[in-house]
């Protein structure tokens, strides 16, 4: 059985920063591309990072130079660094596995506000 476990969602201030675990089990983690999206209510989910096998790695323009995503194969963990976060990040962030398959986690809240 897969599973997509997020973890170190929370409550920041504007300017502050989290750091997003995504644990993956009962898959062969290094073959997924890994990642994250971010859902608001009554808004289409959006994709946030993305890392695919080989490392390569690509931002939606809203974090660029702000988030960085990366990965451990030995840990089967995806991570997302959001620093300087700002009140419109405020979203449930979902990972998501990706080989020709789709696996989701059941999400992390990050709340940005003062």
């Amino acid at each position: 059985q897969v599973r997509l476990v997020e973890s170190g969602g929370g409550l920041v201030q504007p300017g502050g920063s989290l750091r997003l675990s995504c644990a993956a089990s009962g898959l062969i983690f290094r073959i997924f591309d890994m990642r994250w999206y971010r859902q608001t209510p009554g808004k289409q989910r959006e994709l946030v990072a993305v890392i695919t096998t080989g490392s390569v790695t690509n931002y939606g323009d809203s974090v660029k130079d702000r988030f960085t995503i990366s990965r451990d194969n030995a840990k089967n963990t995806v991570y997302l660094q959001m620093n300087n976060l700002k009140p419109e990040d405020t979203a449930v962030y979902y990972c998501n596995a990706n080989n020709r398959v789709d696996f989701w986690g059941q999400g992390t809240q990050v709340t940005v506000s003062s």
